[in-house]
């Protein structure tokens, strides 16, 4: 057996039928869903619950994120929506033009990302406008997780279905 067929047998490219890619998707919704641009859900909660400096350090916290949010969107926007657009449009066309499964699993990662990213950017720029203090904070960040929690279930579910279509597929061809 030479090196190329080992390496191709320990590093299986058939994403979708390797554990490994279920736990990265697992674990990357997890921490996404927990952190609110770049604030621990558990220290909203703690900060609403007992106010004082738990909620100063709550508020001085997502001004400072929201800030380097904006300064990055404000400096780099333009050069990061191009980039980004072509990384997902060469992985869509490797994935479902060609038929490359790793393509498809980074794409099906990928591609909801960047709408967490948007919608931070769309939280940040609330927060600078003025939702960044007492409740209002609370509510722009409650909100912001919900639809997190919602993009994230609705890609593990289409991530799912599409995975169990090309495990079964696989199986019948071959």
């Amino acid at each position: 057996m030479n090196v190329y067929e080992t390496l191709t047998d320990v590093i299986d490219l058939r994403s979708f039928s390797n554990l490994w890619f279920w736990i990265v998707l697992a674990v990357v919704w997890s921490s996404i869903s927990h952190w609110v641009i770049g604030v621990p859900f558990d220290m909203l909660t703690r900060a609403r619950q007992k106010g004082g400096q738990a909620e100063q350090d709550l508020e001085d916290l997502v001004r400072i994120n929201s800030n380097r949010i904006l300064f990055i969107v404000d400096e780099a926007g333009l050069w990061m929506a191009a980039i980004m657009s072509a990384i997902l449009t060469t992985l869509a066309l490797l994935g479902f033009i060609y038929d490359v499964e790793l393509a498809q699993a980074v794409f099906l990662l990928a591609f909801p990302m960047t709408g967490i990213g948007l919608l931070s950017i769309y939280t940040a720029r609330k927060v600078q406008d003025g939702e960044g203090q007492g409740e209002a904070l609370w509510r722009r960040m409650r909100l912001h997780r919900l639809a997190t929690q919602f993009i994230g279930m609705a890609s593990i579910f289409v991530t799912a279905i599409w995975g169990m279509y090309q495990n079964l597929s696989a199986q019948i061809i071959g």
